[in-house]
């Protein structure tokens, strides 16, 4: 198995996890605050991963982690608008397909940042993922809500993460910048669970059964993963094959919550899936015609 196969089994199946994810965050925080949820999740994924790391830890520059630290305060603003939005939507599916827009402002936020331009398949296969994305959101119509400008930010937010985050994985261990990220992440949003937030008085089992969902299967595993497989590819191809979190959210979100997937929908999420057989089909091919001169 090649690098790049190996690189989009592992952010495939980073897509699953996420989108398990969202089905476990909505479920809990039903019984949790937003913000303090964030909290607990991170800080005791990043606790899991401790005993794994600890000792790369010891062996970073200060500047390895001051760079790490910094890419966590980035996800910490992503993640409490993510969960703000999660917390007043009344369609997971939506909210979704919004924040997958960060898979698609990624590759241009690094083009601006880092000047690595997309190549040219990745604007080829676009088109097709930006119509996906448009039948999906507005098969029923376009009803302005808070929850859609708080996904908005938090996609912004995650494409300048993705950047960041795959920029220092070249330098920094997988499960060290994983650990530092997620740790920062749970501290910034305890303080704003304690300055913003009131507890409730008693915490039922089934919450605390999907907290342990979202911080083992959702935190831990996915963020490693998806740091594994950027290290192992370009930015652009795991931005495409990212796209596919709100698919998953979306078919999870029927089977758990019974909510409607009209044609439009299925449109979308046909567009979207040919959007990756484009890109990577497309860049395969280019790869051996050049190869081939």
């Amino acid at each position: 198995m090649n690098q790049e196969t190996k690189a989009t089994i592992i952010l495939v199946l980073t897509t699953v996890f996420a989108g398990l994810g969202w089905i476990f965050s909505k479920q809990a925080i039903a019984g949790l605050p937003p913000f303090a949820f964030i909290s607990i999740r991170f800080l005791a994924a990043s606790i899991f991963l401790l005993p794994f790391c600890y000792k790369q830890l010891f062996t970073l520059s200060s500047t390895q982690i001051r760079n790490a630290a910094s890419v966590g305060i980035i996800m910490s603003c992503a993640l409490l608008t993510w969960v703000k939005a999660i917390s007043v939507t009344d369609t997971l599916a939506e909210g979704a397909f919004i924040s997958s827009l960060a898979m698609l402002f990624a590759p241009l936020v690094g083009w601006v940042l880092f000047k690595q331009k997309p190549i040219r398949m990745f604007w080829i296969s676009l088109p097709f993922a930006v119509a996906g994305l448009a039948f999906l959101s507005l098969s029923n119509g376009y009803h302005h809500s808070p929850s859609q400008i708080w996904f908005l930010i938090s996609a912004i937010f995650l494409a300048f993460h993705f950047n960041f985050n795959a920029k220092y994985a070249q330098s920094i261990p997988s499960l060290t910048l994983a650990c530092i990220q997620l740790s920062v992440v749970g501290v910034v949003a305890g303080v704003a669970s304690v300055s913003l937030e009131t507890w409730p008085e008693q915490i039922g089992n089934i919450t605390w059964f999907w907290l342990a969902c979202s911080t083992i299967i959702a935190t831990s595993l996915r963020y490693v993963m998806q740091t594994i497989g950027q290290k192992l590819t370009s930015s652009g191809n795991a931005a495409i094959i990212m796209i596919l979190e709100p698919v998953w959210a979306s078919a999870l979100s029927v089977l758990f919550y019974g909510d409607d997937m009209p044609v439009g929908k299925v449109i979308g999420c046909g567009l979207i899936l040919w959007s990756l057989f484009v890109y990577r089909g497309g860049a395969k091919l280019l790869e051996r015609k050049r190869l081939n001169q």
